[in-house]
């Protein structure tokens, strides 16, 4: 399975405008101003990703495997081949009208032409943070749609602020996704389109399996949160209280090839195409769920999948839960993860603060369009299609449960950690990103006795097209600090020391991912670059290159004061999904899995990031009693 999770970041709401270094486009939106004077992605020297490679598969290996990974390497390195590749690939990003050597190829196998469902192995969430103000469905849905229209209007005009990191614009071309888009199931990729925000000025309500056409206008006049309000009541009524028993939503969860043939199959019928495009080219869509999820496991799952039915898994989408808890579930294809957080900021920092412009508190004179119900005209191949989909999300989300005695456990763990946040990792003059990290490391060394082949996604937005790059978290610094912190023959004071190198290594990778010198990415590209008629080199059939691609720690960071929680599935079978936010006093990881060890990881993050705590502290204690000692514990 091909990891594509979403960038490492913190809060995207402070932004500043930032032009030194950087032409300006006089004919191009606010918005995209820089996007032409954006730098190309580099490609790196095969001499660096080499060395770093043979650095980050050493601590999954043992000496007799890693001598032999050496030989690989060095074979490939002075062969012929190589410099080949490497020029090949040189040359595709010199092609004039080449803006990203990399972004059609990651875009069609990492998404694309991805064909197993999107929800669990795609799509991601975000839990927004509890409003107690607002317990009713329709008020909470109402006010919802009022704070993204706002943000809406500054995309679709281009007056939004570039996107920022430190001095540097970040490609802002993903944003065009985010409203009025839709992903489309078919062969052998999928495709997304991108519908006029003019001519299709509405939102789509699901309640109860059924679809309803809600116009943001009517008459040249927009609808006051009074009326938003009033309209997703009439929705919650007349969609009754028992589901509908053709759930056409079901469809979008299925495996892509399938859904593809279904809808072909749904379409052909015009009044289906009909109410699909309907679907498709609405602003968003907002899922009226009829659940009260109350825990952390109970709202982060109820956002991930819900019951399969109720939702339209090919758009981005706000849920809205009967006791007035909300979160987001975001279509991964086209965007990651920073700009749909940017809007989910926007709009939860605005309700927060009363500056949503909530309009006239009646509801016009002439009263207000009744919403439209999208029907869809079924026969009994699509319903076979339907109750199949059906069949086969259950059978998917129950391969996330683990039964134990009487009782289902869904496989969905939150730790939610308040034994300290960014503001006491700073004290010792750490990265919090570094620290969560190696408590991660030392976690799974406690679960598995080995470091964990671990993913963490850095954002390469600051290159045009850019998307993401792979951080290796594993180093060997980092195993060795794990190692000493299990054994209890070692001195806190050197505990310490290694921690402080593990910590500067994961620094400098993460600089390197997100400058495009990691590895992952180039070593993807020059094999893109073979001809059929090529042999594949030794490197790629290599045991330590299918080991260490095997992501079984899959991590990333999002991190935000709005956000109660977020995450994203697993994407290998024997793997975690590893999703994290770093805030002032709390540090709070979701962890899914395939029927591993859930709780047992959960219970060792718990505990490694204390004991890190206090191996800290005993260190500084022991330096402030002998100040001259090399190893301080200070970073």
């Amino acid at each position: 399975m091909v990891q594509r999770k979403l960038s490492s970041s913190s809060s995207t709401l402070p932004r500043r405008d930032v032009s030194v270094g950087y032409s300006v486009d006089p004919e191009a939106s606010h918005m995209l101003r820089f996007q032409d004077s954006l730098p190309r992605l580099p490609v790196p020297s095969l001499a660096s990703t080499l060395a770093k490679y043979l650095e980050t598969v050493q601590p999954h290996l043992t000496p007799a495997e890693f001598s032999k990974t050496q030989d690989a390497v060095k074979a490939f390195e002075t062969s012929p081949v190589s410099a080949d590749l490497q020029k090949r690939l040189e040359a595709r990003r010199a092609e004039p009208h080449m803006k990203s050597w990399l972004a059609d190829w990651w875009n069609d196998v990492a998404y694309m032409a991805y064909r197993d469902p999107v929800v669990v192995f795609v799509s991601y969430f975000y839990v927004h943070l509890d409003d107690k103000r607002v317990r009713d469905p329709a008020a909470r849905a109402a006010r919802l749609i009022a704070a993204m229209l706002p943000f809406r209007d500054l995309v679709e005009t281009g007056r939004l602020e570039p996107d920022t990191a430190r001095t540097a614009p970040l490609c802002m071309a993903s944003y065009k996704w985010l409203f009025n888009a839709s992903r489309y199931p078919t062969k052998p990729s999928d495709t997304a389109r991108k519908f006029d925000p003019a001519t299709h000025n509405h939102v789509v309500l699901i309640r109860k399996n059924r679809f309803y056409e809600v116009p943001l206008v009517q008459g040249n006049k927009p609808l006051s949160v009074v009326e938003l309000e009033h309209q997703v009541n009439r929705v919650i009524a007349k969609a009754g209280t028992q589901p509908y028993q053709f759930p056409i939503g079901a469809l979008t969860s299925e495996n892509r090839d399938t859904w593809a043939d279904a809808r072909a199959q749904i379409a052909s019928n015009p009044a289906n195409a009909k109410a699909l495009e309907c679907i498709e080219s609405a602003a968003a869509v907002i899922c009226l769920d009829d659940s009260k999820p109350v825990t952390r496991e109970e709202i982060s799952w109820a956002c991930w999948t819900g019951d399969g039915r109720n939702r339209w898994f090919d758009k981005h989408q706000f849920i809205v839960f009967d006791n007035g808890r909300s979160g987001f579930l975001g279509e991964h294809s086209c965007m990651d993860g920073t700009p749909t957080l940017r809007l989910n900021e926007f709009m939860l920092a605005s309700l927060a603060a009363g500056k949503v412009d909530f309009g006239a508190p009646v509801i016009r004179a002439e009263g207000l369009e009744e919403p439209k119900e999208i029907s869809f005209e079924l026969d009994e191949t699509a319903k076979t299609y339907i109750a199949k989909a059906e069949e086969n999300f259950d059978g998917l989300i129950g391969k996330h449960e683990l039964s134990c005695k009487s009782l289902k456990y869904l496989m969905v763990k939150v730790l939610h950690y308040e034994g300290y946040g960014k503001n006491y990792i700073k004290t010792y003059r750490a990265s919090p990103d570094a620290w969560a990290q190696l408590v991660k490391q030392l976690a799974f060394h406690k679960l598995a006795g080995r470091p964990g082949v671990c993913y963490e996604s850095a954002q390469t937005r600051k290159y045009q097209l850019g998307r993401t790059e792979v951080i290796r978290p594993a180093s060997n610094e980092s195993k060795a600090w794990a190692e000493a912190m299990l054994d209890h023959n070692e001195t806190d004071e050197h505990r310490a020391h290694l921690f402080r190198r593990a910590v500067a290594r994961h620094l400098q990778y993460s600089a390197w991912a997100a400058d495009g010198q990691g590895v992952d990415r180039h070593l993807f590209g020059l094999k893109k670059m073979l001809r059929e008629d090529e042999v594949l080199p030794e490197l790629y059939s290599d045991a330590a290159y299918s080991r260490t691609n095997h992501w079984e720690l899959s991590t990333s960071q999002l991190s935000s004061p709005f956000l109660d929680g977020w995450g994203y599935g697993e994407v290998v079978p024997d793997g975690y999904g590893l999703s994290y936010s770093i805030g002032d006093d709390y540090i709070r990881w979701t962890i899914t899995s395939l029927k591993q060890n859930t709780a047992a990881l959960r219970h060792y993050l718990e505990e490694a990031a204390t004991e890190t705590r206090k191996m800290m502290e005993r260190a500084a204690a022991a330096e402030a009693k002998n100040p001259g000692t090399k190893e301080k514990a200070k970073l």
